[in-house]
């Protein structure tokens, strides 16, 4: 009689819950909001739950049922997405154009009819090239891409070619412009190459790391005239290179101040001031900056004497020449009262998408599709926090995403056979590839560049119409810097942010530094896969659909889910990889800065839905421990010397 009771119990309904719930989510792969035709569909599918069991060979080789199955959880128990409720800010824009020409202001006829010149100038040059010419220190801050490395350099070339005594090779440094990384020290090297084209006996060089110290000092003992340098590696020089000298050193800039500071160099750029100080007292100085930070306005203080303030946003007040240092300290606490509104181009669309965290990898490259082979050719930058980030999506993304056995197929449209091409850089790549991947980008008219923000700061990349925040940056002015990287000097461009439904608050915090972001549906981007039919899910009869039915976009979102997850469980290393990478994200956003921790904490994390946006299909349970909340944030690595 026992075993007769407990033989019922197991048949019993409610004897054994978990059975019939994990076979009812292997079957179960439909969202809420289902409609009765897909619940019908379900309720089939459930009955053939026994004979599933009992497919052939030719059945399970087949891609009818078993993508499917392996991730049918992606469209449940997702958090709901909050609806974002902001008010309209009246967004700060600096009017990036002016017409006035640069003929009145006695340049070398070269430097007026320069390419960059012949047409609008933006207004950075008209209002810091004749303070610069006076001789005049000058503390400028204006947006990102609004031509400040020509504001500086076109006085800077006037002012070399013009002496009375005709500059030497050998004579050494007669300008020092300090910048913070590699990529950055070789655009600005190229803008002053250009520059000096018809002034041969002016000699440029650049000093990074990476590079091989015997060349470069090497280079020194022949001579360098504008030396442009990471503060790092000239700080090495320095102290261990016996011909570097600043005797006849006429000019200091230091550009991108911020990010220099951002990046630990503090003490560097102390030194350099102090061997500059050391052998000549009297220069020209120039700070350059696209946010005007707490760090920068003593960075000035320590730089720049008596200097002219210019700021270019419209709602910024422009402060005049300072006659007293009362004057100095007022219009340093104006300036600071109103460093947290920022400037943007007004050309520049900004968007903002809730993902949940399960769905994340499949958006993301279904935006990518959407954009890059869908749509015209568009050339785009996507930021991560982590270095591993950067390389295991690459990879990922690189092998689902390009090309395809339909892009071979007759009678495809020239759109869907578009091949995409993937490239990472980051901080922790030798410099030479850094290098090449950097110029290939640079010369391109479209491509997917995964970088972490070693490519936030001042690099020129033309053409570049999508920015991508795939990790929220850990500041309002990291977010300026980073979509400032399109819609330069008065080209269009759109940026998107990408928030799990947890960070929502951080469109709130965005619009009390007066920047606006317009929402733009998770939904409809996934609709995107209805145009590859490499995500259709085949069923035996069933037609090809040329409508957005939200059953079938799920369905295909599944299917691109399931190419990843296959490709990352293809081998027990990709998953360590996969590990690896998902371990990086979550360092990086243990050390969110504390006032954001109620928008950016771990604790909101579910590692499960996660590790779904990483390939992975369940939450790994071997993590090493996670870093202290104060530990140095992968965001901002410090360039190798």
């Amino acid at each position: 009689k026992q075993s007769g009771a407990l033989k019922r119990k197991l048949q019993s309904p409610h004897g054994n819950p978990p059975v019939k719930r994990k076979r009812k989510l292997s079957i179960n792969t439909l969202r809420k909001g289902a409609t009765e035709a897909d619940r019908r569909e379900e309720g089939n599918s459930s009955r053939k739950t026994v004979p599933k069991k009992q497919l052939t060979d030719k059945q399970n080789e087949s891609q009818k049922s078993k993508p499917f199955i392996k991730t049918s959880s992606l469209f449940k128990n997702n958090p709901d997405i909050p609806e974002i409720h902001r008010k309209e800010v009246h967004q700060v824009q600096e009017n990036v154009f002016t017409t006035d020409s640069f003929s009145q202001l006695d340049l070398h006829p070269h430097l007026v009819t320069f390419p960059a010149l012949l047409c609008l100038s933006p207004s950075v040059q008209k209002q810091t090239i004749p303070v610069l010419l006076q001789g005049r220190d000058a503390l400028v801050r204006s947006q990102t891409g609004s031509g400040k490395t020509l504001a500086y350099g076109i006085p800077l070339v006037q002012s070399l070619q013009g002496m009375e005594c005709k500059i030497q090779r050998s004579d050494g440094p007669y300008a020092l412009v300090l910048v913070p990384t590699r990529e950055l020290a070789l655009q600005s090297f190229d803008t002053i190459q250009k520059l000096l084209k018809p002034f041969t006996w002016i000699v440029p060089g650049v000093l990074m790391g990476g590079e091989k110290k015997k060349s470069e000092k090497a280079r020194l003992r022949k001579g360098i005239n504008i030396l442009i340098s990471t503060p790092g590696r000239l700080v090495d020089h320095i102290r261990s290179t016996q011909c570097v000298h600043f005797r006849r050193t006429q000019w200091l800039i230091i550009d991108e101040a911020d990010r220099i500071l951002d990046l630990g160099f503090e003490k560097d750029v102390a030194v350099i001031l102090n061997a500059l100080n050391t052998e000549r007292e009297t220069r020209q100085n120039v700070l350059l900056s696209a946010t005007l930070t707490e760090g920068v306005t003593r960075l000035a203080d320590i730089s720049l004497n008596d200097p002219v303030s210019i700021s270019i946003a419209d709602e910024i007040q422009k402060v005049p020449e300072s006659a007293s240092q009362t004057d100095r300290e007022a219009s340093r606490s104006l300036n600071c009262m109103e460093q947290e509104n920022f400037a943007v181009p007004e050309t520049l669309q900004q968007y903002v998408m809730m993902v949940p965290s399960k769905l994340r990898l499949v958006t993301l490259a279904a935006f990518i599709l959407q954009k890059c082979k869908f749509e015209k050719r568009h050339k785009m930058i996507i930021f991560f926090s982590s270095c591993e980030q950067v390389e295991f999506y690459h990879e990922l993304l690189a092998k689902v995403l390009s090309g395809g056995p339909e892009s071979e197929q007759p009678g495809r449209s020239p759109l869907s056979s578009v091949s995409l091409h993937f490239l990472r850089l980051h901080g922790d790549m030798e410099q030479e590839e850094r290098t090449e991947v950097f110029q290939e980008f640079l010369k391109s008219k479209t491509g997917i560049l995964l970088c972490t923000d070693v490519a936030a700061r001042g690099l020129d990349l033309p053409q570049v119409t999508w920015i991508v925040q795939y990790n929220a940056p850990a500041s309002p002015a990291e977010y300026i810097h980073r979509i400032g990287r399109t819609a330069r000097i008065g080209c269009r461009g759109s940026s998107l942010l990408v928030l799990a439904p947890s960070e929502a608050e951080y469109v709130s915090l965005l619009a009390s530094h007066k920047i606006n972001v317009s929402e733009l549906k998770m939904e409809k981007v996934l609709a995107s896969l209805m145009k590859d039919d490499r995500f259709r899910l085949h069923r035996p009869g069933s037609k090809k659909s040329c409508g957005k039915n939200p059953q079938e976009v799920r369905e295909r979102a599944t299917v691109l889910q399931t190419k990843f997850e296959n490709l990352v469980h293809s081998s027990k290393g990709t998953v360590q990889w996969a590990k690896k990478a998902l371990q990086s994200f979550l360092c990086a956003y243990t050390t969110y800065p504390k006032d954001l921790k109620h928008i950016f904490h771990i604790k909101s994390l579910h590692l499960g839905h996660v590790a779904k946006s990483f390939g992975l299909r369940d939450a790994p349970q071997n993590l090493t421990a996670l870093p202290a909340a104060g530990s140095k944030r992968k965001t901002k690595p410090r360039p190798k010397r």
